[in-house]
């Protein structure tokens, strides 16, 4: 009698494990294959290229390749390595270093007031940025895209306008690398300094989830845009770039709606 006891105790004590085991998973908890997505879906009615990296698998995903490849003008993702390094440098004290407006209308109301380093990433300010990138001043900003090898490093377009239609150029698959390396924080720039820009990329947070991005706008036509960063999850970080032959808000839409259909994003 006092063997069978203790044989149904034993199996007793490994049904409670396991079912602890699947209790202890939490409610929002997920897991993509990035092997398998389709998002041809949303790219019906444009070209664009689409990349997520699952950071703990190390695997990636990657929706039109050759696009992924090529090299085009980052526009105002290019805020994320300029605050980097307007900081590092001292160009800025911290985010909330405030530059003047120069009562210049421009053609966002958003832009015509004054700005802080974190407001004008948040709102896209390129006047601030642009302003930042003179006090930087051409060799220290061509030494630092060399340090992070940041696309083709070209400056030659002007030290306020070579990220915007002009010089600079990188490819997606050169956005992910750059994001992937700030997101892990072993870029060659202070901790301090990264965990602040990341701070400042937040995008919106959930109960499982926390998304971080840019968005980047050819504005002479609104014909290319961009929308790069990284979202984390209870379980795993993905690291995204999506490249489009519309705005940056196009971008960052479709962005978030492959994030919905995997349930990276929930509510």
């Amino acid at each position: 009698m006092k063997k069978w006891l203790y044989i149904f105790i034993l199996f007793l004590v490994a049904g409670l494990g396991s079912t602890s085991s699947a209790d202890a998973k939490m409610p929002g908890e997920k897991s993509v294959n990035v092997s398998k997505l389709n998002v041809d879906e949303f790219f019906k009615d444009r070209d664009g290229t689409f990349i997520l990296h699952d950071v703990q698998k190390d695997k990636t995903f990657i929706y039109n390749e050759s696009r992924a490849k090529e090299r085009q003008t980052p526009q105002s993702t290019f805020k994320v390595p300029n605050a980097l390094i307007g900081l590092q440098v001292k160009a800025v004290r911290d985010e909330y270093d405030v530059k003047r407006w120069d009562g210049t209308e421009r053609e966002f109301e958003s832009w015509n007031r004054d700005h802080t380093l974190g407001s004008a990433m948040r709102d896209s300010v390129i006047w601030y940025y642009q302003a930042m990138a003179r006090d930087i001043g051409e060799d220290r900003m061509k030494d630092w895209l060399h340090r992070i090898s940041y696309g083709n490093e070209d400056i030659s377009g002007g030290i306020d306008q070579f990220w915007l239609q002009s010089s600079l150029k990188i490819s997606p698959l050169e956005e992910k690398d750059f994001i992937e390396h700030l997101y892990k924080e072993d870029l060659p720039f202070d901790k301090p300094i990264m965990k602040t820009v990341k701070r400042m990329m937040i995008q919106e947070e959930g109960d499982h989830y926390t998304l971080y991005g840019k968005t980047g706008t050819r504005l002479t036509d609104y014909g290319l845009g961009w929308f790069v960063g990284f979202i984390t999850t209870d379980n795993h970080s993905y690291i995204f770039v999506t490249n489009v032959d519309a705005s940056g808000t196009a971008a960052k839409n479709i962005t978030t709606d492959i994030l919905k259909k995997y349930h990276l994003i929930t509510n």
